[in-house]
């Protein structure tokens, strides 16, 4: 496998649709490549309730096993605590674990690095590691926009794709998807 390690920052605001477009990403390299590549790291799907965002899951794209992340955050709230969210340290270690065995693999995807990672060196500090190993054809990793400038400074080649809505979000992901897999076969 050649290892170039190209990554594609994705960012925009809360709940824009960034885990969406990484998703639709994914599903459509499995599609294009007809299980030929390998696909791992951490997705991070909103857990919905009515329509309202309650919490956070983390989904290991290796295995499909999924664990609670976080819940929104109360004034009696355990674990991590975000602006919105109570981190649950269990399942941040877990996606360490994750995420230390994730390369070399052909797509990583870590979803999402925050203030945790940024900020306070907590969170998913490996997915930091096994993206600056650039052991991986292409990676997708998410930033929010008011933390972009780290992840640009860390990794000035990386090319930034900021999703504006959901819609948005589908269109910009089957394009990128084409870039990826076509490049990857190079």
């Amino acid at each position: 496998m050649k290892r170039r390690g190209d990554i594609s920052i994705v960012s925009g605001s809360v709940g824009s649709g960034k885990t969406t477009f990484c998703n639709s990403v994914i599903e459509a390299i499995k599609d294009t490549a007809q299980g030929t590549w390998t696909i791992t790291g951490i997705l991070a799907p909103a857990v919905l309730a009515e329509d309202t965002k309650i919490g956070i899951d983390a989904l290991d794209l290796t295995s499909g096993e999924r664990r609670r992340l976080a819940q929104r955050l109360t004034d009696s709230s355990a674990g991590i605590r975000t602006q919105r969210w109570s981190m649950d340290r269990g399942t941040i270690d877990w996606c360490n674990q994750v995420l230390r065995k994730s390369t070399p693999c052909d797509l990583l995807v870590v979803d999402e690095l925050g203030p945790l990672e940024f900020e306070r060196d907590e969170g998913f500090r490996e997915g930091l590691t096994a993206l600056d190993s650039g052991q991986y054809r292409a990676a997708l990793v998410v930033v929010r926009t008011e933390l972009l400038h780290f992840a640009e400074e860390r990794w000035p080649e990386a090319v930034v794709h900021t999703i504006r809505n959901r819609e948005h979000a589908a269109v910009s992901a089957a394009e990128l998807s084409k870039k990826v897999f076509l490049a990857g076969k190079g």
